[in-house]
């Protein structure tokens, strides 16, 4: 069956708060929401993802593109912090904002973790989906929503993305186009280097910037690169060496 007869041709977007919903702290800050009912009033209404009961979360403060953005971290989970190549991705396209075009880009991140890039995304105008896997969501849904709601001209969606796994039915490229795909630190010593590189070509299509940002610790990174090499068109955009992070940007190789 072709998944697009039964798709909606545009993304679906989260239901619009109201006025009286869409309040937020000055400081976006708050307590683990483990239980949806501990959330604020404002947030029980757009969640639709319970974040995992870890015993700790820490509350991590940033500041990019003018705004101070609480994070919600937890040790117990990769996916729940902030890896040193999302701040240097969040670093750039503050700096990019303008050249990049990103008032109203439609923008994907691959493994969103705890939402610090698709925040400032958001926060810079684009209109973004976070993905990651199921354990985390909860987590960066609650992230997203704390630093966006009143903040931003669009509210970011979460989607679950498992990598090289029904890609074609839960994003048919008949509804779902991209001009940018983000990714930070999705590289490292793990064993789905293959399904990722697959799921970032089936991102991209005609048109798409690949923005991949890594700290480059192992052997493995460079070998995913070499294989990255192979199928986009790739350019060193940044390099910061006190933290061994580089950010690339990437055209699909076209036949």
């Amino acid at each position: 069956m072709d998944v697009c007869q039964n798709s909606a041709q545009q993304p679906v977007r989260p239901q619009e708060a109201s006025a009286e919903e869409r309040t937020l702290q000055d400081d976006g800050a708050g307590g683990p929401p483990g239980d949806p009912q501990e959330l604020e009033p404002s947030l029980c209404s757009l969640q639709k993802f319970v974040p995992t009961d870890y015993a700790s979360y820490t509350q991590e403060s940033y500041r990019f593109a003018g705004k101070k953005i609480i994070i919600q971290e937890s040790i117990e989970s990769y996916g729940a912090v902030v890896w040193p190549g999302a701040t240097a991705l969040c670093q750039y396209l503050e700096e990019h904002a303008e050249e990049l075009n990103l008032q109203d880009a439609n923008i994907l991140e691959i493994g969103a973790g705890p939402g610090l890039v698709s925040i400032v995304a958001s926060i810079l105008g684009a209109q973004v989906t976070a993905t990651d896997l199921p354990d985390v969501l909860g987590n960066l849904q609650y992230n997203l929503l704390k630093n966006t709601l009143k903040r931003t001209a669009h509210l970011p969606e979460v989607k679950e993305l498992v990598w090289g796994e029904d890609l074609e039915h839960n994003f048919p490229k008949c509804a779902f186009y991209y001009d940018y795909v983000l990714a930070s630190d999705v590289v490292y010593h793990h064993y789905f280097l293959d399904k990722l590189l697959a799921t970032m070509v089936y991102l991209a299509q005609p048109g798409t910037v690949l923005l991949w940002a890594n700290k480059f610790r192992f052997s493995t990174d460079y070998e995913f690169l070499d294989k990255f090499k192979q199928v986009f068109e790739t350019t060193l955009l940044a390099e910061y060496p006190e933290s061994s992070v580089k950010i690339f940007k990437g055209i699909l190789k076209w036949d």
